[in-house]
């Protein structure tokens, strides 16, 4: 299990990589397809805005009203700043977070650790760089730890009864060759369509 520290460095270079995916995509148009269903890029990268600016509220304040977690509408003008406003936000308010802190989620209406959020946000950053990369035709994968991480937490979130609508799609059968692999197939992405 890593600790938040750690925890901590891994997000943050998961964040910085994600800038630069950032950078390439406001080049070109955000009306391209990506491997979440019905978000062409713009809608992928609001998303992401969004959700780093409710997890940073709520790491700051031990909650955020859910309508914080709403994302802007992302042009490719617009797009870098955006992001980069958003991931400064998170960076600080994790920084500042005690491990223990309770920190409520207004999207799931669930009480975690400020160790718990940061988790999720070290997933859910990894995987739509993933998601990103996809989109603009080229690959991602980050650093092993973080490749152990999200393997290791997307075997619960697979398993959960129902699946988690609106979060991931449902699970594909991993297949054991390639951790990072296993761990996207588990939240409902293939890298190696068929």
């Amino acid at each position: 299990m890593l600790t938040y520290s750690e925890m901590l460095t891994l997000h943050h270079a998961a964040l910085a990589d994600t800038t630069s995916l950032v950078e390439r995509a406001a080049l070109g148009p955000l009306d391209i397809a990506t491997p979440c269903d019905e978000w062409d890029l713009a809608a992928l990268l609001s998303h992401m805005i969004g959700q780093n600016h409710g997890f940073a509220a709520a790491l700051g304040d031990g909650n955020a009203d859910v309508a914080l977690y709403a994302g802007p509408e992302v042009t490719p003008a617009g797009a870098v700043d955006a992001w980069e406003a958003s991931a400064t936000a998170l960076r600080e308010a994790s920084v500042r977070a005690q491990p223990d802190a309770p920190v409520h989620l207004a999207e799931f209406d669930a009480q975690v650790s400020a160790t718990l959020a940061l988790g999720m946000q070290l997933l859910d950053t990894a995987v739509h760089a993933w998601d990103v990369a996809t989109a603009l035709g080229t690959t991602y994968r980050p650093d092993d730890a973080t490749v152990a991480f999200v393997l290791e937490s997307a075997g619960p979130i697979a398993a959960r009864p129902g699946g988690t609508p609106g979060v991931f799609a449902a699970p594909l059968t991993a297949t054991g060759s390639d951790p990072w692999t296993d761990a996207l197939r588990l939240l409902g992405r293939d890298p190696q369509p068929a």
